[in-house]
């Protein structure tokens, strides 16, 4: 039997497939349930075709608990870009609706066509430091959050409030100086301190992640800590989100995928570029971070 593409649309609570020849032709579709029973139901409906590779959207989300099964498996599942199976949907003509049937096509033909899509892997290192610096960056955003609160609160009970960068043992020291006799006064300070509280939590949260981290790169270690402006959380998340770097051909692609290598807007004779807004974001934020730091510090970055 010929090879086909199975193309998958992954939802919460369904699956739905299309399976199509290399001539883009339907050879089966269904939905199925997304729960055990449904995918025994969905093995035994991808059975007939052995030759087959899986192509599920967004295999590294809502998609990621079927790829990693279907990769354990022995399964051959490729990863497809949502925004890549979107622009197949809208360039392939018809009356344009968006279903589940249409899109779990769009997906298999992104798969049959595309060139350069991510195999998708068996979760690893990777995974784990993709896991924790996700979690070191949500702790950090609550934070920020819980910092600005706090400063409200002490702009309200000393004069000029606290300095912009506010940490826990400050805020503590602040606060031991303040005696509010009004009623109002003692419940804003109380405030404060379940603020200081809430503060005090989330750095030993963090700082228990960031052990966390360091052990795992200790265990796997890497020279991306030795670029200045890179520490554990950074090359954390840079070896999360690349992945297998040799899927990248050049340094240049790479410049691409994070959005650092800039966009080329050149028309007839006039020869002009402008920012990339596109790009993988995290990268490109954690690329400006060190950027940032090598430019303040003696070096090669500052020149």
């Amino acid at each position: 039997m010929s090879r086909v593409v199975i193309g998958v649309d992954p939802h919460k609570a369904s699956n739905t497939l299309v399976v199509i020849d290399a001539q883009e032709r339907v050879l089966a579709q269904q939905r199925f349930a997304n729960d055990r029973a449904g995918y025994r139901s969905m093995k035994t409906f991808a059975r007939v075709h052995r030759d087959r590779v899986w192509a599920v959207e967004g295999a590294r989300g809502v998609g990621a608990g079927l790829a990693q099964r279907l990769v354990a498996e022995g399964e051959p599942v490729i990863d497809v870009p949502a925004r890549l199976s979107a622009r197949v949907r809208a360039l392939g003509g018809g009356s344009g609706r968006k279903t589940d049937d249409a899109d779990a096509f769009a997906v298999a033909v992104a798969g049959l066509r595309a060139r350069d899509l991510q195999v998708v892997r068996p979760d690893d290192t990777t995974e784990i430091l993709r896991m924790l610096s996700t979690r070191c960056q949500e702790v950090v955003a609550q934070r920020i959050a819980t910092v600005n609160r706090l400063h409200d609160v002490l702009c309200q009970l000393i004069s000029g409030g606290a300095k912009r960068h506010l940490s826990a043992s400050k805020a503590r020291a602040l606060l031991s100086t303040v005696r509010p006799r009004d009623a109002v006064g003692k419940a804003r300070k109380r405030l404060a301190l379940d603020y200081l509280g809430e503060l005090e939590r989330l750095d030993a949260r963090l700082k228990e992640l960031k052990k966390s981290l360091a052990e795992v790169l200790d265990e796997h270690p890497t020279t991306l800590q030795e670029i200045n402006g890179v520490g554990p959380i950074n090359a954390a998340k840079i070896l999360a989100e690349t992945g297998d770097v040799r899927r990248f051909p050049s340094r240049h692609h790479f410049a691409s995928y994070t959005g650092t290598a800039p966009v080329d807007v050149s028309s007839g004779e006039n020869n002009r570029h402008r920012l990339n807004r596109g790009g993988n974001r995290r990268l490109n934020h954690v690329l400006h971070i060190a950027a940032v730091v090598q430019y303040r510090m003696p070096g090669p970055g500052q020149d």
